[in-house]
């Protein structure tokens, strides 16, 4: 049995009270599903900035009436220290996953970035601590890595960072570290690699790279590839982030605690080649598709070139083991994708 079957085991036997921040998320909603399968407590805060409403009419659609129940949605904004703190009372476990994720986003507008990445999870970390919630997980990122050019990218490495978004979740890491060690808040944080699956927004300027191509070849819309297509990315089917969560959240192992874990594949795919599979996969449902080629545009600023994660410390530590390779994860994302967009 692996790590996360033995956790899941304990969880429907002794059922726990957690908080989802961005519960109307991509990953939130994916959160949310699983938490509620194991029959769990939720209560899930979102300010729909990025989230969806039709992600929770989902979620409720494929649970149990008895699982939907037990779910209690706040309408609010991190950015609000009272809503934090309100949704902090009586939980054990936050997942913060809220935030403006987005490399490009915050080019554009930097400060915005950081009141909700930062200040917002100052405000989470606060309310947690004062709530005495027994542990805070959040979502960090591989933009930390910045332009550190060795690869596998490990944990105690970070380069230089080269948006305002990786710095903001550079800050967040700082945040939890601190409150750690002044305050005993119980802190994990997981850096996320290029994470994709069913309910990811395709549409919109700040796309993920997978549901937009999707789309966009569903619809028989442009597909841009940014530079050569070289550029490589470890990407990570939704189902092993919701795994991390669960492992970080519930961790007996007293050396897991207060550190920050790559969740990826240990695995590269370049742009090229993630293109060519899901355009393999399409063809032979969408006849348009016969003469379809993607058009190259420059390089986007604050991106880098490759990532590429050791995740043997979320293994060692965690028992962290994936479950999904990108082709599995692509094979579950274009029947959802072909099913809700078509």
């Amino acid at each position: 049995m692996i790590q996360i079957e033995s956790i899941e085991k304990n969880l429907e036997a002794s059922p726990k009270t957690w908080l989802i921040t961005g519960a109307a998320g991509f990953i939130g909603s994916n959160l949310l599903e699983r938490l509620l399968r194991l029959g769990q407590t939720v209560v899930g805060l979102d300010n729909f900035f990025a989230g969806k409403r039709e992600n929770l009419a989902e979620v409720q659609s494929l649970v149990a009436r008895a699982q939907w129940r037990r779910f209690t949605f706040i309408e609010g904004d991190i950015r609000d220290h009272a809503v934090c703190t309100k949704a902090c009372r009586g939980v054990d476990f936050v997942l913060h996953q809220a935030a403006i994720g987005s490399v490009p986003r915050s080019m554009e507008n930097p400060q915005r970035t950081n009141e909700v990445n930062v200040s917002g999870t100052l405000n989470m970390l606060l309310a947690a601590r004062d709530e005495r919630v027994r542990r805070f997980v959040f979502a960090s990122s591989s933009s930390v890595y910045g332009d550190c050019a060795r690869l596998p990218q490990s944990e105690e490495t970070v380069g230089r960072p080269l948006s305002p978004y990786a710095v903001s979740k550079y800050a967040d890491e700082l945040y939890a570290r601190v409150f750690s060690s002044a305050f005993g808040l119980d802190t994990i944080g997981l850096r996320y690699f290029n994470v994709f699956g069913p309910r990811q927004d395709p549409n919109g300027d700040y796309a993920a790279v997978i549901p937009k191509w999707i789309s966009a070849m569903i619809h028989d819309e442009p597909c841009y590839i940014n530079g050569t297509g070289e550029t490589s990315r470890d990407f990570c089917y939704v189902e092993n982030v919701v795994q991390a969560n669960l492992l970080a959240a519930t961790t007996l192992n007293p050396q897991a605690l207060n550190q920050v874990y790559n969740v990826a594949l240990n695995a590269q795919i370049s742009l090229n080649e993630l293109y060519g599979n899901i355009y393999s996969k399409l063809s032979a449902h969408y006849p348009h598709l016969m003469n379809y080629r993607p058009i190259h545009r420059d390089f986007r600023p604050g991106d880098i070139m490759h990532s590429r994660a050791a995740i043997d410390k979320a293994r060692d530590l965690l028992g962290y083991s994936p479950t999904h390779t990108v082709a599995a994860g692509l094979g579950a994302s274009l029947e959802w994708y072909m099913a809700n967009l078509s």
